[in-house]
């Protein structure tokens, strides 16, 4: 039965809610528009996994619909994914028959990553269940409010992008997962000797 409640997605928004509104109100930003994208994503794989589209691909062939022929690791820089994340992903959209992996024209060292035709066809499926979303989550707010939101988040990205590039230039570098895992699994035996 909690299996059922967990699908439905109703637990886990009842949860939000309440955290917002009653528990801690004035929450810092940071997990509230974490709050909201992850309420985004929600209803966006919804909705694609009645298509059989996990929301790692879509957030892909959403990159390749705009620029074909990208390499890996382009594609891995526009996602704001690590390769090894984007490697895996693009490994298992050529098994769905939505991407080839080919050297471009006139360069043999490089693999780009290019659309099939079955994988360009998902864009006029796909794309009106991401503005179903957007619209589900409009619903209620003001033409006016949606636009200052718009111009916050816009400037909230734009602030952390240079916050993250003056750290990057300081020598410091945002660590893989699989490489954290590491480190943490090291620290711990350290420890138990």
């Amino acid at each position: 039965m909690s299996d059922q409640k967990q699908l439905s997605g109703k637990p886990t928004t009842e949860a939000i809610l309440n955290h917002w509104h009653q528990a801690s109100p004035d929450d810092r930003m940071a997990h509230l528009v974490r709050d909201a994208a992850r309420g985004l994503t929600r209803a966006l794989q919804l909705r694609l996994s009645e298509h059989d589209i996990s929301f790692g691909h879509w957030a892909f062939l959403r990159i390749l619909w705009k620029r074909d022929g990208l390499t890996q690791r382009e594609l891995s820089e526009r996602a704001g994914l690590m390769e090894p994340t984007t490697h895996s992903a693009v490994l298992k959209m050529v098994d769905l028959g939505f991407v080839t992996r080919r050297h471009p024209e006139g360069n043999k060292r490089k693999l780009a990553v290019y659309l099939t035709s079955e994988g360009r066809a998902l864009e006029k499926t796909l794309v009106p269940l991401a503005e179903q979303v957007n619209e589900v989550a409009a619903a209620g707010v003001s033409k006016e409010n949606l636009e200052t939101t718009r111009t916050t988040l816009l400037t909230v990205i734009e602030n952390l992008a240079a916050d993250e590039e003056r750290a990057t230039e300081g020598g410091k570098k945002i660590t893989a997962t699989r490489d954290q895992s590491k480190r943490s699994a090291s620290r711990k035996q350290k420890t138990k000797d």
